[in-house]
């Protein structure tokens, strides 16, 4: 069903909201990595972590998997036998993409508990502002899902990505000026617009502004690489303890802005630092490795680990973040290449 609203029949005014990604989940959404570009030299050699994820994942939840053919869901279910995933949560569906951002191209999908009903938001998509065409099949993935199931679909009509917007479910959005102010997404917008998509079609009351992003990161500084809401009023923010390091100040400047902040409520945010990796370089090119990058499944939180010495901290101080769940480290250094990583690639599913 392609439900196209009117201008003020708006998820928001319909009592839908984005829930937090530690509320359940009915599935996760990912998009099998295909494209030989994404990781130049080292596509084959993502797939065994990426099985990993996607093992951990089905131990709590149904993982819902976009192929382009039967021939790429074989291959899948092979590299998934290798690691020993339980195959009976996993499901397929031939919606060809053009790479593997789920997180970015993948529906957003929103709920209202009351009435227990589910939509869609599809967000326009054009690849992190035309960076990397052709995305004309990952753009209409949300629509796809959406008829597939049988839920509405909402087409607010301007880019929106994922992996922009950090929610803790209680109403508050995070988000950053150097993504979402970017000339090379909506030019036709200044921040209050954009503030009333944000509230319209995500559901949130307020809007909380962080500024620059992590070096490395081609989408303009996507905040899931800087700072993630953990509980309604606590966030965990990346901070970078070598003054020398191109992200010191940045990540200085962003601690900053958090501790000014207040929820709409007057309560001022509960702030855990979480250490970055050391650099990671591969091919003489600054990847964006970042603790921050995680991804909240029903039994689980996985992070991305670097091979570092500071893996084990940022686990400890995560696994204090999430009590209820089990906080499980898999290796990123081959899969940040494709300069993203495990919160990147997924894409939850909410329960209602």
């Amino acid at each position: 069903m392609d439900y196209r609203p009117s201008t003020i029949d708006y998820p928001a005014n319909a009592g839908f909201f984005f829930p937090a990604e530690w509320a359940k989940h009915t599935a996760t959404w990912l998009s099998w990595p295909h494209k030989e570009a994404s990781w130049p030299g080292k596509l084959g050699m993502i797939y065994g972590k990426y099985a990993e994820f996607i093992k951990v994942l089905t131990e709590g939840e149904i993982v819902r998997i976009n192929v382009v053919d039967e021939q790429m869901a074989a291959f899948a279910k092979q590299q998934l036998q290798v690691v020993g995933a339980d195959l009976s949560k996993v499901e397929f569906f031939e919606f060809g993409t053009n790479d593997a951002w789920c997180r970015d191209h993948g529906p957003a999908f929103l709920v209202n508990y009351e009435t227990k009903e589910k939509v869609i938001v599809d967000w326009g998509y054009n690849a992190w502002g035309d960076k990397y065409p052709p995305y004309d099949l990952d753009d209409v993935i949300p629509t796809k899902i959406g008829a597939q199931f049988n839920l509405p679909v909402y087409h607010p009509g301007i880019v929106m990505e994922g992996g922009s917007v950090d929610f803790n479910g209680a109403g508050t959005l995070l988000t950053t000026t150097a993504c979402l102010l970017n000339k090379n997404r909506n030019p036709h917008l200044n921040q209050q617009q954009i503030e009333e998509y944000l509230q319209n079609y995500y559901g949130v009351e307020q809007i909380l502004w962080l500024g620059d992003g992590i070096v490395g990161d081609d989408t303009d500084g996507h905040i899931d690489d800087i700072t993630r809401f953990v509980n309604t009023d606590t966030v965990v923010t990346v901070v970078e303890e070598n003054k020398n390091d191109e992200n010191y100040h940045i990540l200085q400047e962003n601690l900053q802005t958090l501790k000014t902040m207040r929820l709409f409520n007057g309560k001022q945010l509960n702030i855990v630092e979480l250490p970055m990796p050391h650099a990671v370089v591969y091919d003489g090119q600054r990847l964006p490795a970042s603790y921050a990058n995680f991804y909240i499944g029903n039994a689980a939180v996985i992070v991305p680990t670097y091979r570092s010495r500071h893996d084990d901290k940022a686990l400890d101080i995560l696994q204090n973040c999430f009590p209820d769940r089990k906080v499980i480290g898999i290796d990123s250094t081959d899969i940040i290449w494709g300069l993203g990583s495990f919160h990147c690639l997924s894409q939850q599913e909410p329960a209602v």
